[in-house]
C-alpha cells in the first residue's frame, strides 16, 4: 500500500522548506500544490487561469479546481509508492476527495504534521519579504536583509513586495487560511494521525521534531 504524508501550517510556517527537507530524508515526491497550481498558470491551462484569479487576491482556490489539479498530478507514475502532499487538502471536502482517490490508487495517509506559529509571528515572517525581480532572490527585513537596503546582493536590481507579502493581503492570508483549514485539523485529529509540531523554533529543530513524530515503518 503507498505511504502519504500531508503536510499541514498556515502561510509562512515554513511547511514548504520542511516538506523539502523531510521529502528528500524520506526518499519520496514532494507534491507542492503551489508548485501545481504555478504549472497549470505557466501553461495556461483552464485549471490554470481559474486559479490566478483567486490566488492573486489571498483567497483559497476552490476544491473543485485545486481536486482536478491534484488528481492529475498523484496519477503520475512517480507517486505509485507515495508523497508528501504540501498545500493540499486544505479543507474536510478536499481531504474527503483525497481519502477517495488514494483508496483508488491503493494508498492511505499515514500521518498529518501540523506546524503550528502563533499569528502574529507569521505576519511578521512574511510582510517583511522583498524579492527580486530579476533573478527571484528573496530577501527579509529581518531575517535575511540585503547588503544594502532595498538592492538585490547578486544583480543591483531594485527589490519590490509581491501583493501577497503586503500586511493586508498577508493578514487576509492567514485568518482565511486558519478559518477555513479548522475542520480540516479537527478531521485528522478524528482520524488519530493528527502531529503538532512547534513551528516558532528554527528550522533544524522543527525538522528534527517532524521527522521523530512520524511513524516507523
Amino acid at each position: 500500500m503507498s505511504r502519504f504524508i500531508v503536510l499541514l501550517g498556515p502561510p509562512g510556517a515554513g511547511k514548504g522548506t520542511q516538506a523539502k527537507l523531510v521529502s528528500g530524508k524520506l526518499n519520496m515526491p514532494h507534491i507542492s500544490s503551489g508548485d501545481i497550481f504555478r504549472e497549470n498558470q505557466k501553461n495556461k491551462t483552464e485549471l490554470g487561469n481559474l486559479a490566478e484569479g483567486y490566488i492573486s487576491r489571498g483567497e483559497l482556490v476552490p476544491d473543485d479546481v485545486t481536486i482536478a489539479m491534484i488528481k492529475e498530478r498523484l496519477s503520475r507514475p512517480d507517486c505509485v509508492q507515495g508523497a508528501l502532499l504540501d498545500g493540499f487538502p486544505r479543507t474536510d471536502a478536499q481531504a474527503e476527495a483525497l481519502d477517495e482517490m488514494l483508496n483508488d490508487l491503493d494508498g492511505q495517509v499515514i500521518a498529518v504534521p501540523y506546524i503550528k506559529v502563533a499569528e502574529e509571528i507569521l505576519i511578521e515572517r512574511l510582510t517583511g519579504r522583498w524579492t527580486c525581480p530579476t533573478c527571484s532572490r528573496v530577501y527579509h527585513e529581518k531575517f535575511n536583509p540585503p547588503q544594502n537596503a532595498g538592492i538585490c546582493d547578486y544583480d543591483t536590481t531594485e527589490l519590490y513586495q509581491r501583493n501577497d507579502d503586503k500586511a493586508e493581503t498577508v493578514t487576509r492570508r492567514i485568518r482565511v487560511y486558519l478559518e477555513q483549514t479548522q475542520p480540516l485539523i479537527d478531521y485528522y485529529q478524528n482520524k488519530g494521525i493528527l502531529l503538532e509540531i512547534d513551528g516558532a523554533q528554527g528550522i533544524d529543530m522543527v525538522s528534527a521534531d517532524l521527522m521523530s513524530a512520524l511513524p516507523q515503518e
